[in-house]
């Protein structure tokens, strides 16, 4: 582990730096000689789709596609390290509570299924059939099938996806909850109503063509590594790509190629943003409509927008552009964070370029006003034909890598009624009609005792979500909570009365069933399905895959359902004939995904065809937000004359995917050997009295009266704008509210947390 310190790197992002992560990485989970075979089979056509995020893959022209942190990923996956039933066993869930996040998942790969002893305060070894007759039992037990929780992570698969999603409707209810609620869940309920799509219109090959791409709350060194090869060559062969983002980050700044000999060699780098802006948080909304507000206005002077476009394929047009006549300038100046002339350039940027892509992250999605925002992106696009064009569109990143397959399996608490209807012919049932519950609606059903058991496939729900204190109270309320994994973390101590560990395969390992060894197929940020199969011999002999767990667990559980579980579960291809009988943009699916990269999925929008309301794409009016929770708690301040105070976004460090801490460091932001941190603006430091390097604690000041409190964090100095701080998750989720999130979209407000600082008192 790394000597704490803060100390201004230097370097770009990518390099030397990533190169000798990668060695590290490979070298502390002791696979040097596997883990290297491993990744030469990374993203390829015949290999797996590596566990981390949902960034496409290339034509595969190299041997190298992966990325510092898919690395890392995979060395997780694939080490050396076994969290067998003796050493999780040695000690006391309480006294596994006491351990960090990063310490509980160094245990290393889960290889037999246990169960939770509450008389000793231990997980012990329990056999296969044994966990699901007690998961069967529970369920049967239960008054009514809507008090079970079903969670999905965004790594399961298309085939366990599905089956997944087949069983519990079967079973009884839609109560869904998955990780695309806490991520991207507004830019879907935000898209659909406007062009038809709740995906991004994007491919690769537009990246290729694109005279501008504009990107908004993201941060693609740390989170999506392999697409800075994309930007990297969009910015040498000259296009324009324009960042807006609170804070510097340096994968937007600067970026050298690991595979490029001669930058590695001269130490050089390419430039990545032509432009940067950094609004304050929770500004893009008035950003955006500052920039349409201007499109209105240049195009009064000379045309801009595209009007034979917006005849043909829109509606709303005259709302919008009277709506954005009447704005106030100072209020998007106030609101953005930015200055009108910084404004005015972006928009003429834009307005300079015929064809641009408009990429954004969770900096966009974790807000309030996340759905208006992305409906203002949308605005933003169409207003100059920019979508359905080639080198245009909307690119929503997502972060796991099936994430966007999930929501395509039925992986949704609101299905729509043909999905249900065609589901119920293919299996011969009637599926639950009533809506279920999201992640946010999940944890209240715990707490309220309205939920009794928690199944989770994947994933770390008791860090991933929002407002710690209430969740764990919740999940602890449970009969029973169940969670599928391939390694130990904080949700296998934060469980309900009975607590059972299925471990299951990764995406590395080969996955043999009766049928042969099985590939299962994802589904990238760009709609593009392809298959992954691993070369690993499994962790444990006692393992299973996700598609099996799911199987068996259906059998147990359904004993006079009409659904060859275990048939499906031990030939994929039988489950895929299945998709493609219920879903009909799948026809031919077993034999599209025999073509090296796999096929993409129809994208209605992208081909200027619109599945809306009214059968165009729809321009939406957005009032700037000025009664944010952040703006609620200003008042109060002003009138109390209490502490400053800020707005907090929660971002992850560079050691770090989703909750998975792979080590303690943030190299590009200077942070070494730490995770409680706050990066903070130095005039803010100057304001309230503090240096860097004091240790603060930190209050949440959201107006429903409850405390919440995150203690000892280490002030960092930073290039952040003035009012505005920064954390890692998931040491400030405890900050946000379970009642604070998007409106239409009930994603948690993450990024925008009012806050005032306080001095930490050592003990």
């Amino acid at each position: 582990m790394s000597e704490q310190k803060i100390e201004l790197y230097e370097g770009p992002a990518g390099g030397w730096g990533a190169l000798r992560s990668v060695a590290r990485q490979l070298f502390e989970q002791d696979i040097v000689a596997k883990g290297a075979r491993t990744l030469l089979h990374a993203n390829q056509p015949d290999g797996f789709d590596c566990p981390g995020c949902a960034w496409p893959d290339r034509n595969h022209a190299s041997s190298f596609e992966f990325c510092e942190n898919g690395v890392k990923a995979v060395a997780a996956e694939a080490t050396s390290r076994r969290a067998t039933p003796a050493v999780i066993g040695a000690k006391t869930v309480s006294e596994w509570a006491q351990e960090s996040d990063f310490a509980l998942e160094a245990t290393g790969r889960l290889t037999e299924p246990m169960v939770y002893d509450a008389a000793s305060d231990r997980y012990r070894a329990i056999a296969w059939d044994d966990a699901f007759a007690l998961i069967a039992r529970e369920l049967q037990g239960l008054a009514d099938p809507n008090e079970a929780i079903f969670y999905t992570s965004g790594r399961t698969s298309n085939e366990a996806a599905f089956l997944y999603q087949l069983f519990v409707r079967e079973f009884g209810t839609n109560n869904f909850p998955d990780c695309s609620n806490m991520c991207h869940e507004p830019s879907g309920s935000g898209l659909r109503p406007t062009i038809g799509v709740g995906k991004g219109t994007v491919t690769l090959d537009d990246f290729e063509q694109a005279d501008a791409i504009f990107i908004f709350g993201q941060n693609p060194g740390t989170n999506h590594p392999r697409m800075l090869g994309e930007l990297r060559a969009a910015a040498k062969r000259g296009a324009k790509i324009v960042s807006f983002n609170p804070l510097r980050e340096r994968g937007l700044e600067r970026f050298a190629d690991p595979q490029n000999k001669l930058e590695m060699a001269t130490f050089g780098s390419t430039a990545i943003s032509s432009h940067y802006f950094q609004l304050k948080i929770g500004g893009d909304l008035a950003l955006l409509k500052g920039i349409c507000k201007r499109l209105i206005e240049l195009d009064d002077a000379a045309p801009v927008l595209d009007r034979d476009f917006i005849a043909a394929h829109t509606v709303g047009v005259e709302a919008l552009i009277a709506d954005l006549r009447a704005e106030s300038w100072d209020l998007i100046v106030a609101e953005s964070g930015l200055s009108q002339a910084q404004i005015h350039q972006a928009a003429e940027l834009y307005a300079g370029s015929q064809r641009v892509i408009v990429c954004w992250g969770m900096g966009i999605t974790q807000h309030q006003h996340a759905v208006a925002t992305i409906q203002m992106i949308a605005n933003l696009l169409l207003l100059r034909g920019n979508i359905g064009r080639p080198g245009a569109g909307a690119c929503p990143v997502r972060g796991h890598s099936n994430v966007q397959g999930d929501r395509t399996m039925g992986i949704y608490e609101k299905p729509a009624a043909a999905f249900l209807d065609r589901l119920g012919e293919v299996f011969g049932f009637e599926p639950p009609r009533a809506q279920g519950v999201d992640t946010v609606g999940a944890i209240e059903a715990m707490r309220d005792g309205q939920a009794k058991v928690f199944i989770a496939m994947g994933g770390n729900f008791a860090a991933a979500t929002p407002d710690t204190a209430a969740t764990w109270a919740a999940l602890r309320r449970c009969a029973l909570t169940v969670h599928v994994a391939t390694k130990f973390n904080r949700s296998h101590v934060v469980h309900g009365r009975q607590a059972l560990l299925l471990p299951c395969l990764g995406r590395t390992e080969i996955d043999m069933q009766a049928g042969g060894p099985q590939g299962v197929t994802v589904e990238d940020s760009m709609s593009m399905v392809h298959l992954s199969a691993g070369l690993n011999a499994p962790a444990s002999e006692h393992l299973l895959s996700e598609p099996m767990i799911v199987a068996r667990l259906a059998a147990a559980t359904l004993p006079a359902s009409r659904t060859p579980w275990l048939a499906l579960a031990g030939n994929y291809a039988a489950i895929r004939d299945k998709i493609e009988a219920v879903f009909p943009d799948f026809a031919g699916f077993n034999e599209k995904i025999k073509t090296p990269g796999g096929f993409r999925l129809r994208n209605t929008a992208s081909e200027r065809v619109w599945a809306t309301a009214s059968g165009k794409a729809e321009f939406r009016c957005h009032a700037v937000p000025t009664d944010t929770s952040v703006h609620r708690a200003r008042r109060r301040q002003q009138q109390q004359k209490d502490s400053v105070v800020f707005a907090l976004a929660t971002v992850r460090s560079h050691d770090q995917y989703n909750t998975t801490i792979y080590g303690m460091d943030d190299r590009y932001r200077g942070v070494w050997g730490h995770r409680r941190v706050v990066f903070i603006n130095a005039e803010d430091l100057r304001q309230i009295d503090m240096k860097a390097g004091d240790w603060v604690d930190i209050t949440s000041l959201y107006d429903d009266g409850q405390s919440r409190h995150a203690e000892r964090f280490l002030l960092v100095e930073y290039d952040i704008p003035r009012g505005c701080l920064a954390s890692y998750y998931p040491e400030t989720n405890p900050l946000v509210p379970l009642q604070s999130f998007a409106i239409d979209a009930r994603t948690p407000t993450s990024k925008s947390i009012p806050v005032k600082l306080s001095v930490h008192a050592a003990v």
